[in-house]
């Protein structure tokens, strides 16, 4: 198996235009998503990320600390999954119930890289 991330992002603060009766909704089908993939020992981790903190940079100055722009799209949350390959973790990516409730919603699926080709270097992880 392969490890994978999902970034979740939203435009602004899409879940604001949901009704309490579907912000409940939406978390509930998240917990079973969830669950489902715990199942199937395919989820390593998965979270909301608060739409505060900032962005840092550094230039030839020093630090730049800047608010995140919520104005704009931003990420919301992320998964870290287990897949077989790109399609499959693709597969899991479209059965998040982030796009029956926010229109704006995008998972961005990117592979995770755990060890280094020259070096042999292994990333740690937790699981």
């Amino acid at each position: 198996m392969k490890e994978f991330m999902f970034y979740i992002r939203n435009e602004r603060d899409a879940k604001n235009s949901l009704t309490a009766v579907q912000h409940l909704a939406f978390i509930k089908q998240c917990e079973v998503y969830i669950s489902k993939l715990k199942g199937e020992n395919k989820l390593i981790a998965a979270q909301p990320i608060v739409r505060e903190g900032v962005v840092l940079k550094k230039d030839n100055d020093g630090w730049i600390e800047k608010d995140i722009n919520t104005d704009k799209e931003t990420q919301v949350g992320y998964y870290h999954i287990l897949a077989n390959d790109m399609d499959e973790a693709i597969k899991i990516a479209k059965d998040n119930p982030e796009f029956e409730y926010v229109a704006s919603a995008t998972i961005e699926v990117r592979p995770v890289k755990t060890k280094e080709a020259e070096t042999g270097f292994v990333y740690p992880t937790n699981k």
